[in-house]
C-alpha cells in the first residue's frame, strides 16, 4: 500500500476527515475531529501510527518485526506500523479499521447514538474491531 492508497482507505470510512495539524507532511485522519491514524506523506518507508487495544498491541508487536511502539504517541495505546512487505493490505486495512473503531467507541454516548443514527454504515466497522 502507497500513501495514496493509505489515505483513499482512510477517507473512504464514514465521517473521516484529514488535516496536516503539526506541520506540512504531518497527514492526520480523524472521527469525530480525534485522530485514529498519523502519517507522514514523505517518509520512506511509508509507516503509519494506529491506536491499537494495549494488549493486542503487544502481541503484534510480538509477531511482526515492523510493528513497533507507537512514535511521538503512547506507546500503550498506539503502534507504528512500517508498510513492508510483511504487512499485506488487507491486514493493514483490519488495523486501521480496529483504530478507527476504537477512538469511535472512545466518543460521548450522546455523540455516538447521533452518528450512528445519521450514519448506520459505521456499525459494520464497529462489529469485532472496538472491543
Amino acid at each position: 500500500m502507497n500513501i495514496i492508497e493509505l489515505r483513499d482507505f482512510a477517507l473512504s470510512l464514514p465521517l473521516v476527515t484529514e488535516d496536516t495539524p503539526f506541520d506540512f507532511t504531518t497527514l492526520c485522519f480523524r472521527v469525530n475531529n480525534k485522530i485514529f491514524a498519523i502519517t507522514d506523506t514523505e517518509a520512506l518507508p511509508l509507516s503509519v501510527n494506529l491506536k491499537c487495544n494495549p494488549e493486542r498491541a503487544l502481541e503484534l508487536r510480538a509477531e511482526y518485526s515492523s510493528i513497533v511502539p507507537g512514535y511521538h504517541t503512547s506507546k500503550k495505546h498506539w503502534n507504528t506500523i512500517i508498510i513492508d512487505d510483511s504487512i499485506n493490505r488487507d491486514f493493514l486495512e483490519d488495523l486501521i479499521r480496529h483504530s478507527y473503531a476504537l477512538i469511535f467507541n472512545s466518543l460521548k454516548v450522546k455523540d455516538k447514538k447521533a452518528l450512528l443514527e445519521s450514519n448506520p454504515e459505521i456499525s459494520d466497522i464497529l462489529i469485532g474491531n472496538g472491543s
